[in-house]
Formats: structure tokens, C-alpha cells, sequence
């Protein structure tokens, strides 16, 4: 009685009777060659097997680091690494391949799982390399990592890489994780000069606020720590032609668009069938892979997810951001320290950015002030769950292909293709040729005119310049008529009014295809094209 799925690398078969579960490991075939992992979990209801297998792929994308943490993982000194970035973005595959799976001692923390759990979690890995006889599990995380320094101590001379995966996970309340792991660094491993800790997690604020900004005993002792991004359109192109994939760059911009540059979710995708065929199953199918996703992310990643998902809904309503006031206002939650963590915690995270309107006294180099910051939502999935997965209320399951055209895609597009030029400003900047000029990206909202003219992207230059963007996701070259002529003039007449700036002011234009010549074209002074995104930086 097995039920079974294989989502990306990982195939599962969960028995769902009570009874002891025999399995062949003969029986995890895959025609590419693989490596296999067989671990079984039990627990008084279920009884899981899991085969983890990592198929020999090429490395898109991630060479500067591979090659940064290759060179601590040689060094002739102890090294603290921590890698930490956004869940699914790759971490863990990653580590691996710069350690070519070489590890003295490997264990990943259990989501939600008590003290008791953890360290029989860790006890379990510490016998598995040690090839101990008897499993013998800690009091506490003190005898934990005692055990491990012990177990290290007996192997030969020669780097000993430990890699702890999902670490945040193992710092349940009151377990003394924090010290036992300062303990262990500072009183043992970073004496010698043949430890290669590596620790990595998707909560990017407890990495943050518990390692890099530790007060404490970890206070400066990481040694490197690797914040790990998404993919850009380039390395997403690069991806999808190695796995023969045939999309074109205008389908890669819109699969960005539905879910970001995040490995895993590219890893799922069929090379058979077309993208809207890829997201429908992803998202909308009766079974589809995907579709519990938004709790997974928010869930895993924090220990109250509740303000975080109040913050994310009301921010999806409005495409250029809140303010801290408007969010109090529209959320309901109280302005207090704890709200300021759920803001930081969501920008440390990649799901938001925090950024300040240009206002007539800015500068390039003047710090944010706190009441005029306004918030942004810049995950690309969250943006995509709020605007389609929430708004299938018939449980279309082809719902991304039937709303192909209509106004909500349109919608929805054109705000995720904001989101991907703010993603690719470097881009956008190489296009413009000022890739070495100093800028600062921002919006503005006339407080003056009537109908509120809003420019969701100024590139504001040291160079005394402001290119004043427009964005725009069309099928075709974008045609400029007289109306929209004229309220193009209109919109930048009351920004250089209202802002009373002295800098030189260039209309660009940022679309998918550029502009169609006519007697009004000429009135953009610069653009760049979807293309252009694509470039290597």
C-alpha cells in the first residue's frame, strides 16, 4: 500500500499501514546514474522510506561560489562557514558540490521537533559515520557536540569537513544550542587547524541575527558567511537550454515572473510539455506537486507565520509598497518591536524589500529615513499565489491556461515585470552604460495631481542624472499614441514640479520588445529591452 510522488531530486514512498515496512533499495531505479540514500523514519502511525538520489548534473550558475568556498574548504586553518538564503534556492546542492560530498559528519535539524528528537536526530548521523555499535544519544547539546569532537579526534590527519544542514531548526526553546555550539567552536574546533564547519539554513534571520550579528560567545567567529541568490535570466536560460528545454526568452521571463529564479521549483519543471501545461500542473492540477507550497515556505521558515503572512497579503494588494503606517492600518497588528522583527525578518528573507521614495531634498547618499520608508512585496511566488493560486475559486485545474489574456494575467504581469527589472538592475544598468556610475533605485507618488501619477522606477545617478523609467510587458513592440504621449510629458512635468529636482531628466522606456517607431516615439530618450535583461553580469 504505497503512495508514491517525486517531486525534483527526491522520491517517496510513504507505507501507510501499521505494520514493519521491508523494502528493496533494488527497487529506486533511474536511468541517469545516481547516487542513493536510504533512510527510514518511523513514528507509532506511519513508517517512511525515503530515497534521496542526486543525479549527476551540471552546475548552472554557482561557480564564483563553488570556487569561494573550495578555497576555505582547502585552507590550511579551521573555517566557520554559514550559507543561508531563501528555502528551496539551492543551499544544501550546492554545498555538496563544493565539498564533493566529502563530509566527516553530515546531519540536517528536523523541522518542529522537539530537544528529544534533534539529538536523537544527531546521535542517529554520529553513529552512521562513526560506525559505532550501539546508539548512544546525548542529555543535552554540550555531550552532542562532545561526542562529535570525540569521533573527530579518532579519524586520520587531514581536513575534517562537518556540514549541519537546516541549523535554525535545531535551536529549539531552551535547549542550550546556541552555547553548546559556541562551546564547541571556540573551546575545540577553532583551536585546530582541520575543521571545516559549514552551517546552512533557509530561516536567513536566525542565520543573521544568531551568527553573523551574535553578541555572544559566536561574536566575529564565523570565518565566511555566503548569502545564496536565485537565479537571473541568464543563469534560468542557461538552466533551462542544458536540460532541453525549448522556451523562449519571453517564457523564461514569465516562468521568473510565476516563481522566481529558485532552482527547485525550475527542477520540477516537464521539458515536454509548454510552460502554462508546467505551472497548471505545478499549481492548479487536482495533484499537483506544488500546491501547498505557501504554507510549507512561510511555515519552515518561521516559528509564527502568522504577522509574516498579514504583512505579505496586504502588500500584494498594493504593487508600489506600504508604509509602516499603512501596513499597521490595513493588518491590524500592533506598532510595537515585535512588528519591526516580522519586517526585518521578511526583508532578511528575500520576501520583501524596504526602500524610500524620492522626495525634493534626496541625495544618493543619504540614509532611509524610518517614516517615509515604504515596503515592497518581491517574491515573485508569494506575488503569483496572491494574484492566481487564491483567485481559482472553482478549482480551474487549468487555470493558468485558461486566464492566459485576460485582465487579471495582464495584471498580474505587469506587476511581477516591474519586480523582475527591480530584480535585474545590474542589468538594466549595463544596458544604459552607466554599470560604473554610483544610482539608487527608488518610486514616487504625485501628492499633487489629481489622479495620483505614480513612477514605480527612478534610477537616481550621482552623475546628476535621473532616468525616469517607464514599464511596460506587452506581446508586441509598445506603440505610443497621443494620449499616452501626453500623459507621459504630463507625469514627467510633475515630478521635476513637485520634487524640484536639478538634475537632467531621461524618459526610458523598459519593455519586452522596445518601442514602435511613430511620430511620437521619440519622446523616449533611452530603452532597454528584455534582452537586455538576459545579459551575464
Amino acid at each position: 500500500p504505497y503512495s508514491v510522488s517525486k517531486p525534483a531530486n527526491i522520491l517517496y514512498l510513504q507505507n501507510k499501514s501499521k505494520a514493519p515496512a521491508i523494502i528493496c533499495a533494488s527497487a529506486f531505479k533511474n536511468p541517469v546514474s545516481a547516487d542513493y540514500e536510504i533512510i527510514f523514519c518511523a513514528n507509532s502511525v506511519f513508517f517512511y522510506i525515503c530515497a534521496r538520489y542526486t543525479e549527476i548534473m551540471n552546475i548552472i550558475g554557482r561557480d564564483r561560489e563553488i570556487k569561494i568556498l573550495k578555497d576555505y574548504l582547502n585552507s590550511e586553518r579551521s573555517e566557520f562557514i554559514a550559507v543561508y538564503g531563501r528555502r528551496r534556492v539551492g543551499k544544501t546542492f550546492l554545498i555538496r558540490m563544493a565539498a564533493d560530498d566529502h563530509f566527516a559528519f553530515f546531519v540536517t535539524g528536523v523541522h518542529n521537533a522537539p530537544l528529544s528528537e534533534q539529538l536523537t536526530n544527531f546521535a542517529v548521523a554520529l553513529q552512521r559515520y562513526s560506525k559505532a555499535e550501539r546508539l548512544s544519544i546525548p542529555k543535552n547539546w554540550i555531550l552532542a557536540f562532545y561526542e562529535l569532537s570525540r569521533y573527530l579526534e579518532s579519524l586520520p590527519d587531514g581536513n575534517k569537513t562537518i556540514f549541519i544542514d537546516e541549523l535554525p531548526w535545531m535551536d529549539t526553546p531552551r535547549s542550550g544550542f546556541i552555547a553548546a555550539l559556541e562551546n564547541f567552536w571556540n573551546s575545540w574546533a577553532s583551536l585546530r587547524n582541520d575543521i571545516k564547519l559549514i552551517v546552512c539554513g533557509s530561516a536567513t534571520s536566525w542565520i543573521i541575527n544568531n551568527l553573523i550579528r551574535n553578541r555572544g560567545g559566536l561574536h566575529n567567529r564565523l570565518t565566511y558567511h555566503l548569502p545564496l541568490q536565485p537565479f537571473n535570466l541568464s543563469e534560468c536560460e542557461e538552466y533551462f537550454r542544458s536540460y532541453g528545454f525549448s522556451y523562449t526568452r519571453k517564457q523564461i521571463a514569465e516562468c521568473y515572473m510565476a516563481v522566481g529564479g529558485i532552482p527547485y521549483y525550475l527542477s520540477m519543471m516537464d521539458r515536454s510539455l509548454s510552460l502554462a501545461q508546467n505551472i497548471d500542473r505545478l499549481f492548479f492540477a487536482g495533484d499537483a506537486l506544488l500546491k501547498d507550497e505557501f504554507h510549507d515556505l512561510y511555515h519552515a521558515l518561521f516559528k509564527n507565520a502568522s504577522p509574516h503572512t498579514d504583512v505579505v497579503t496586504a502588500l500584494a494588494s498594493k504593487g508600489i509598497g506600504m508604509t509602516r503606517a499603512e501596513l499597521l492600518h490595513t493588518t491590524g497588528l500592533t506598532d510595537n518591536g515585535a512588528f519591526s522583527t516580522v519586517l526585518e525578518e521578511l526583508e532578511q528573507c528575500g520576501f520583501i524589500r524596504a526602500y524610500e521614495p524620492f522626495r525634493k531634498t534626496h541625495t544618493v547618499n543619504e540614509k532611509r529615513q524610518k517614516t517615509n520608508t515604504v515596503f515592497q512585496l518581491m517574491d515573485f511566488y508569494t506575488l503569483f499565489y496572491y494574484r492566481f493560486i487564491l483567485n481559482n475559486r472553482y478549482h480551474d485545474t487549468h487555470f493558468w491556461t485558461n486566464s492566459m489574456n485576460s485582465p487579471l494575467h495582464s495584471t498580474w504581469a505587469g506587476l511581477a515585470f516591474e519586480r523582475l527589472c527591480l530584480s535585474h538592475l545590474p542589468q538594466i544598468k549595463q544596458a544604459l552604460g552607466i554599470s560604473g556610475v554610483l544610482t539608487l533605485a527608488c518610486s514616487w507618488r504625485s501628492t499633487a495631481t489629481e489622479k495620483g501619477a505614480q513612477i514605480d522606477l527612478l534610477i537616481d545617478r550621482k552623475d546628476d542624472t535621473i532616468n525616469l523609467c517607464e514599464i511596460k510587458y506587452v506581446r508586441d513592440e509598445f506603440d505610443i499614441d497621443k494620449d499616452y504621449a501626453s500623459a507621459l510629458e504630463n507625469k514627467i512635468n510633475a515630478f521635476v514640479s513637485e520634487t524640484q529636482t536639478r538634475k537632467s531628466v531621461i524618459l526610458t522606456l523598459i519593455s519586452t520588445f522596445g518601442i514602435k517607431k511613430n511620430k511620437y516615439s521619440s519622446l523616449v530618450q533611452s530603452e532597454v529591452m528584455l534582452d537586455d535583461l538576459f545579459q551575464k553580469i
